[in-house]
């Protein structure tokens, strides 16, 4: 019997696929966190993140290459042979299986949800709610369990907010190509994936207190939106001003342009020489 082939593509089942278990897994770790209390700690979130990252690849790298965030598909459209005409369709999907995990968290913690902003006075919609949106979005600085309010920026700035976004995710891109170059002998091929997943654990655990460390414009924007649309209403896009466009998105994505752009021009031409050099041995 020959199997039936499913009406969407592999790329498109993989890509949504993946990216809803990196929000699920990560914004689902956040949500835990901050609404019951369970594994409060940063690192205890952060490698939560990293190791449903590293799943999520697993499962799906093998239909779409697992990108899962448009900073990356950009990066490969701009620094290899990842077609542009094909990068529309893999953010489109990555954007959607973010918001059906934010979706189906929404549902499971509906009642710590209520019972956290009920004990902390927060009414959502209204100015200080983003200390229960920051489940689903990102705001700057980390608001922990407290509210942002007038002075904030003094602790991180728009402009620090977007370099900490936009550097992080340099090193996550850098780190990818590294790691998924066949011309890197040195790359461990079985075990990239969790290498991928721990370098964001990595960078969560430096960079979370003042921005929530996203790098990925998917995993911010589309929770962010389905936010507005359960109740915060404005919030998420006025709480930070302009920083859910600059910081959020423009960060990311011009942070995994630099990464991929310093790994092809000044690693990769190394190792398509022939005349590597040999590390010494001590």
């Amino acid at each position: 019997m020959k199997d039936k082939r499913s009406f969407l593509p592999g790329w498109a089942v993989g890509e949504f696929v993946g990216t809803f278990f990196l929000v699920f897994f990560g914004c689902g770790s956040v949500a835990s966190a901050v609404l019951t209390g369970a594994s409060p700690g940063l690192f205890q979130v952060a490698i939560v993140w990293g190791l449903g990252i590293g799943l999520a690849i697993y499962a799906t790298g093998g239909l779409s290459g697992a990108h899962l965030n448009p900073a990356v598909t950009l990066s490969l459209a701009a620094w290899t042979d990842f077609s542009w005409k094909r990068a529309p369709g893999y953010i489109l999907m990555q954007m959607a299986g973010a918001f059906a995990a934010s979706a189906v968290l929404y549902v499971i913690f509906a009642g710590p949800l209520t019972t956290y902003e009920s004990a902390h006075n927060i009414v959502r919609g209204t100015p200080g709610s983003e200390a229960s949106a920051m489940v689903f979005g990102e705001y700057f600085p980390n608001p922990g369990d407290k509210s942002l309010h007038p002075g904030t920026e003094t602790v991180v700035s728009m402009p620090t907010a977007f370099l900490a976004e936009a550097a992080g995710t340099a090193v996550l891109v850098f780190v990818i190509f590294a790691l998924c170059d066949e011309r890197n002998r040195a790359r461990p091929v079985l075990l990239a994936p969790m290498l991928i997943g721990l370098t964001i654990t990595v960078l969560i655990s430096i960079l979370a207190p003042l921005t929530m460390a996203g790098f990925n414009p998917a995993r911010d924007f589309a929770p962010r939106v389905f936010s507005a649309l359960t109740g915060w209403g404005s919030v998420p896009f006025s709480a930070n001003g302009m920083g859910w466009l600059f910081v959020y998105i423009l960060g990311p994505i011009t942070g995994g342009l630099f990464g991929g752009g310093f790994y092809r021009l000044f690693f990769r031409p190394h190792y398509l020489s022939d005349k590597i050099e040999k590390p010494e041995r001590i």
